[in-house]
């Protein structure tokens, strides 16, 4: 599996033996949002083409050979742990995702989003159950109202750093 060590400072002998076990990352989606959003990840992380795949569903294919290449590209992955990432609850990806995750050490959230992916991928190294909790939050933050009046016209909050308005 893949695996990188941990600097334990309260007991720096110890840090050889501490080991941090990378959970792999599997998107299974209609097509294009798997591949979609593994793409739009690679740009933020291009060091994460290794621990994030993307399985496209496609329409015309039977769900039992769609299970069949999620197997393979969990496999593909090295990784000891799997978070897997779905689209729809209820739908062909989620229903061969819940199938796939019967048979290996991972979890399985639907409702995928590009903010939820970058989330857990920025935690892939934290223990999986963390790595699920900040994969949801992510999810979550992600979702808000935006406030759609010009700039100079937005109230500034007091949490602003820069105190400066600057004109184009």
């Amino acid at each position: 599996g893949v695996r990188s060590w941990r600097y334990c400072a309260e007991n720096p002998a110890e840090s050889a033996r501490i080991m941090v076990r990378m959970n792999g990352i599997l998107v299974i989606a209609h097509a294009p949002l798997a591949s979609a959003l593994r793409l739009c990840v690679l740009h933020v992380f291009p060091d994460a083409a290794s621990a994030v795949v993307a399985l496209d569903v496609q329409p015309n294919v039977p769900p039992e050979e769609t299970l069949q290449q999620a197997r393979l590209m969990a496999t593909q992955l090295g990784t000891d742990q799997t978070l897997v990432l779905t689209d729809l609850f209820g739908a062909t990806p989620c229903n061969v995702a819940q199938r796939l995750i019967e048979g290996l050490p991972g979890r399985l959230i639907a409702g995928v989003s590009l903010p939820m992916l970058l989330r857990a991928v920025s935690y892939r190294h934290e223990a999986l159950d963390l790595l699920v909790s900040r994969a949801l939050s992510g999810g979550t933050q992600g979702i808000l109202t935006v406030n759609i009046t010009a700039p100079q016209n937005q109230s500034r909050r007091n949490h602003d750093q820069n105190h400066h308005d600057h004109q184009q």
